[in-house]
């Protein structure tokens, strides 16, 4: 491996820079002293490579008794088993909230209650739990509601709740206010009266539920609970939250490692009915990857939430019935595909609205009739393609628009919407650093774009001005093999927070460049010592970079930059580069 590359100025505009230099960046790594600089240059420290090297959760658990309201809620949950209680599952339609509530209703089940589900449709209930919800949960004979996933926000639904005698536990990772809902308890890394819990803030929804959950178990077993009978192992459980950290788009670091390091272990078992048939109809016969929880199974189980019943992702999670869980996990099947439809129609119009306003620091588009259920993804694909936090808001037939907003990196999206809710800007609206949902009346959203640009602008600016492609490792094309694939795999699992490596090689020629699929652009090149390299640059067929690729000279060279990865439809593996960027060689 090579350190002798200076790109200052790449087709797509970037510099080109080292990930860190904690470790000598110069010296040839290969193996284990890759995965240390691996490990290195993503924030561990020397002391702390073995523990990340391999997390598990002993060596990253808290003790669940740090945060707040944590004790009460398990001894509240503990009342409940001991005395036989009705207790209701309140959670998000989406991939966290459906894996939160299946994890406290699985859990609940193996300890001998009969949990009752209960999941708001999308469009006709919005999000997060409604008074009148849970008084009918309450009216059914409910005792005790726990909501995950959503109620870090829910004031009036609350009150209600209490009004109508029923006992309310919030489970939640959601941005919190000064003040706080009247639950029974709120358990809330990211509450803001958190102590030592609040170093836990990234963990996603069902990651707070794992906890709740152990501290249940804890709980039970000091009152003498499982004296004569079988104590529920929660670690069978980790596929579940696995799923739930990695599509919730939590930062993998810390406790969340561990989750899904483990978790993937525990799904590879097979374990869970609903999850094997999920990896069924994904068509992955392989042991599933972080990249599959966020690209093959997450999508499908949204897709329940988005476009169909809102309900089918937790069916799917706690049947053990193999017919039933093949007949969800078709269903979701069939769902992720509509969705893909409605999505793209959605985005081409998006991307216009804001491409035509490009000055603003944050991008905003919004439409009537727009499907509620992409916003999401396709803010998403906004912040992507525009380098900036992006909201994307579908306008009722009233004029009320349902929003949802992805940031990037160092912009906490989630706070300014809060804020904005509180200057009076919106309906409702909450969420967390990277992502957040809004209601707000369409009369206002010029008034809430001028309030995001005004209190984002410098975080934006910073942000871009910070930005530049980092890399990993330098390499000649001849080194991008599968040993090289499997070595960058040991210092995963990645997502955010913990970046997936990125090399660099070159120079090359490209053979053959083409359009394939939708819109993505395949190249076959080749090394100055004859090696041949197979590259895909996704969705980039319109841009610079693609338009680059394909009218490349025969003659002139290139160094690539991405993500090295198995290619494995042909008889043998091979790698194969995901292109992010190109440099012309000099």
């Amino acid at each position: 491996m090579s350190h002798v590359l200076n790109i200052t100025h790449s087709i797509l505009g970037q510099p080109w820079r080292w990930r860190a230099l904690e470790t000598d960046a110069r010296q040839d790594l290969t193996g284990d002293d890759l995965v240390t600089q691996l490990l290195l240059a993503r924030g561990c420290t020397r002391e702390t490579v073995a523990a990340h090297r391999s997390p598990t959760i002993r060596g990253f658990m808290p003790d669940p008794s740090i945060f707040r309201d944590m004790d009460r809620a398990a001894n509240r949950l503990a009342n409940a088993v001991l005395g036989g209680e009705r207790v209701a599952v309140f959670g998000d339609y989406d991939v966290d909230g459906a894996t939160s509530a299946a994890l406290m209703i699985r859990l609940l089940r193996a300890l001998g209650l009969d949990p009752v589900a209960y999941i708001p449709d999308r469009l006709m209930e919005g999000y997060g739990p409604s008074g009148e919800a849970l008084v009918r949960l309450a009216g059914d004979g409910a005792r005790l509601i726990v909501t995950v996933d959503c109620g870090a926000q829910a004031f009036e639904a609350l009150d209600m709740a209490r009004a109508a005698g029923v006992d309310v536990i919030v489970v939640d990772h959601h941005k919190c206010a000064t003040e706080l809902p009247a639950a029974y308890a709120l358990v809330n890394p990211n509450r803001l009266d958190e102590g030592d819990g609040a170093a836990h803030g990234h963990l996603a929804a069902v990651g707070v539920a794992f906890l709740l959950g152990a501290a249940l178990i804890r709980t039970l077993r000091a009152r003498g609970h499982f004296t004569g009978r079988a104590e529920p192992t929660l670690l069978d459980l980790l596929d579940i939250v696995a799923l739930g950290t990695v599509a919730d788009v939590a930062a993998l670091r810390g406790l969340n490692r561990a989750f899904v390091a483990q978790g993937l272990k525990v799904m590879g078992r097979r374990g869970n009915t609903g999850l094997s048939a999920l990896l069924d109809v994904a068509r992955l016969t392989r042991a599933p990857t972080a990249t599959d929880l966020g690209f093959a199974l997450g999508p499908r189980i949204n897709a329940g939430g988005r476009v169909g019943k809102s309900d089918l992702g937790v069916r799917l999670l706690t049947t053990d019935d193999p017919a039933e869980a093949h007949a969800i996990a078709a269903e979701l099947d069939r769902l992720n595909e509509e969705r893909r439809a409605i999505e793209a129609n959605v985005q081409t119009s998006a991307e216009a609205m804001v491409a035509s306003n490009d000055t603003s620091a944050v991008a905003i588009a919004a439409g009537a009739g727009w499907h509620p259920g992409v916003i999401g993804i396709v803010a998403g694909r906004l912040k992507e393609r525009f380098g900036k936090p992006a909201i994307v808001i579908a306008l009722g037939e009233d004029g009320i628009g349902k929003g949802s907003g992805r940031s990037v990196p160092g912009v906490d999206l989630g706070q300014a919407v809060l804020a904005a809710k509180e200057a009076g800007l919106l309906i409702a609206g909450g969420g967390h650093a990277m992502a957040a949902g809004l209601t707000i009346d369409g009369a206002q959203i010029a008034a809430f774009a001028e309030f995001l640009n005004a209190r984002l602008a410098a975080g934006v600016a910073q942000s871009i001005g910070d930005r530049a492609l980092l890399l990993d490792a330098v390499l000649a094309p001849g080194g991008v093999t599968p040993a090289l694939v499997h070595a960058l795999e040991a210092g995963g699992p990645y997502g955010m927070g913990w970046p997936a490596p990125r090399i660099a090689a070159g120079p090359v020629r490209i053979i053959k460049a083409d359009i394939v699929g939708n819109g993505h652009v395949r190249a076959i090149m080749t090394g100055e010592d004859g090696s041949r390299l197979k590259t895909v640059a996704f969705r980039q067929a319109d841009s610079e970079l693609g338009q680059a690729l394909l009218g490349a000279p025969a003659d002139r060279r290139l160094w690539i930059a991405g993500r090295a990865k198995i290619d494995d439809w042909g008889s043998k593996p091979a790698a194969e580069v995901h292109l992010d960027d190109a440099a012309w060689a000099h």
